[in-house]
């Protein structure tokens, strides 16, 4: 059954749109723009209630002819937490099968899915969705001469459909997303063009955003190098002249961050900053440790002050000072704010020629190693293999906090520092394939030579804190708990006086 709204704008100007039950206010908004001949970012209210602009006519609680005010929006975009539901078998690499982040309500459809396939866990799934390819042949067999055809992202949100480039260019904000969340189902469709001609597509839609993009990338767009394709694209060629026109990529999931936090992310704990010489032998490793003598932990056996743990004034008003700036309203970045961080962050991984990076061993044992800049994740685990009593065993080594998995591939795109972002030494943990025998893990991990040359981690002792601050803390503490309620039963006591005047019969004094 077919309706109508009237929109109104600020200026006395109004205009009718017809809508249907399935109708988006997204679209009566776009339809209300264009004929009202305005242009920018608006929202639309009905009687001072902000219209949901991502739900259809029908539940979006509006009768038939309401009046609806044009409102122009904040132009400072807001976050939205964005979920993609990936499909099966890429969606059992991740949690729930879904992967997003909380992205600006300014972002288009395409920079989300560009940004989604730059985190670090679509990294290591080798997470494809922009630049997809599938062979097909004339005689439909899977073998003989054809053609590679692109295979398009299909989103669907909210039983909306979004399947091609014109509707990748919309933004957040414009299907109706300023706040809050939202889950998209991704699947794909074979379309009619070839690879090639998708990628002009690509440069040619996205003009803009290659535009903006490239003052935040050192890297030239003939740099840019497809994402890893299924095992049905592996006939595609690689580092072919179709890649130069593939668009530059969107800034990274660590700058949106930075873009919505308002703040550089912290370094990961257990990084250290010392990093010894490179020895003569790349590798051979500059430490190697035994596993400790005791089944207690070190940090369980040191001697504590329950007094250290107790919460004093100078923390409640630290943690009410957290709250309060907390609450507080922050403005996004500017692009400049951006391209600053940007450089700050490509001079300071510039600056860091080597790390040191330590492997913990399933034993409680571990060794470490110098690695530079060129080093990939091949060298690593080939270094590991030689202070390894069996050598032949499978494993994988991995980065503790997150899921980042260090590949045991050669070539520029598994270098080690720039793939996972290190610039200081970092812990990473060895663990067992699935398919290790039990009594292969019970042996020891380090061969006799190595074992001979490990030496024990000295835990060093910290110097306890003087009896008398402990003392003086205690006392200002209670000092202050008793001016504190002497001042509540002051103003009890004047509080009841001024209570007990009302109480009073008449003709008493």
């Amino acid at each position: 059954m077919a309706s109508h709204v009237v929109v109104m704008s600020s200026s006395a100007r109004s205009t009718k749109v017809k809508v249907t039950p399935g109708t988006y206010m997204s679209d009566v908004l776009s339809q209300a723009c264009q004929s009202l001949n305005v242009s920018g970012n608006f929202i639309l209210k009905h009687k001072q209630r902000t219209v949901d602009l991502s739900v259809p006519f029908r539940i979006a609680g509006l009768p038939g002819g309401a009046k609806l005010d044009l409102v122009v929006q904040s132009k400072s975009p807001a976050p939205v937490t964005v979920a993609i539901a990936i499909p099966q078998p890429e969606g059992t690499a991740f949690p729930n099968g879904r992967l997003g982040g909380k992205y600006p309500s300014s972002f288009t459809i395409w920079q989300v899915l560009r940004q989604i396939e730059s985190l670090p866990e679509a990294i290591n799934a080798k997470l494809n969705i922009t630049a997809r390819g599938v062979a097909s042949t004339s005689s439909g067999r899977p073998s003989g001469s054809g053609q590679l055809l692109y295979e398009q992202p299909a989103l669907n949100i909210m039983g909306r459909e979004l399947n091609s480039f014109q509707d990748f260019q919309k933004t957040l904000s414009q299907l109706g997303y300023n706040s809050g969340s939202v889950l998209i189902r991704l699947s794909y469709k074979t379309t009619g063009m070839t690879f090639f001609e998708a990628q002009q597509q690509m440069a040619e839609y996205f003009k803009d955003l290659e535009a903006s993009s490239s003052a935040n990338t050192t890297a030239s767009t003939a740099d840019v190098e497809l994402p890893d394709a299924p095992a049905v694209v592996e006939s595609a060629p690689t580092k072919s002249a179709e890649e130069a026109s593939l668009p530059a990529q969107v800034p990274v999931a660590s700058d949106v961050t930075a873009l919505l936090a308002n703040a550089p992310a912290a370094e990961p704990q257990g990084r250290i900053t010392s990093v010894p010489a490179l020895p003569d032998n790349p590798l051979q490793p500059v430490h190697i440790y035994a596993a400790p003598a005791s089944s207690t932990p070190a940090a369980a056996l040191a001697q504590i002050n329950e007094a250290d743990f107790a919460p004093s004034i100078v923390h409640a008003q630290m943690h009410q000072a957290r709250l309060k700036e907390g609450g507080k309203n922050k403005r996004l970045l500017s692009d400049k704010e951006l391209e600053e961080q940007a450089a700050a962050a490509e001079a300071k991984f510039a600056a860091v020629q080597s790390i040191e990076v330590k492997v913990r061993f399933p034993d409680n044992t571990s060794a470490s190693w110098v690695i530079t800049k060129d080093d990939t994740g091949a060298k690593i685990y080939k270094a590991v293999r030689t202070v390894m009593a069996d050598n032949s065993l499978p494993f994988r080594l991995s980065i503790p906090g997150s899921r980042e998995i260090i590949r045991d591939e050669d070539g520029p795109q598994n270098q080690v520092m720039k793939a996972h972002k290190l610039t200081g030494s970092v812990v990473v943990n060895l663990l067992w394939d699935d398919g290790v025998a039990p009594a292969a893990r019970q042996r020891p991990f380090l061969k006799s030579s190595a074992a001979q040359a490990a030496q024990q981690i000295v835990v060093p002792d910290l110097p306890a804190a003087p009896e008398e601050e402990e003392e003086d803390k205690t006392s200002a503490f209670k000092q202050t708990r008793t001016k504190i309620m002497s001042d509540v039963g002051k103003q009890s006591d004047e509080a009841m006086k001024k209570i007990g005047k009302f109480f009073k019969l008449p003709g008493k004094k």
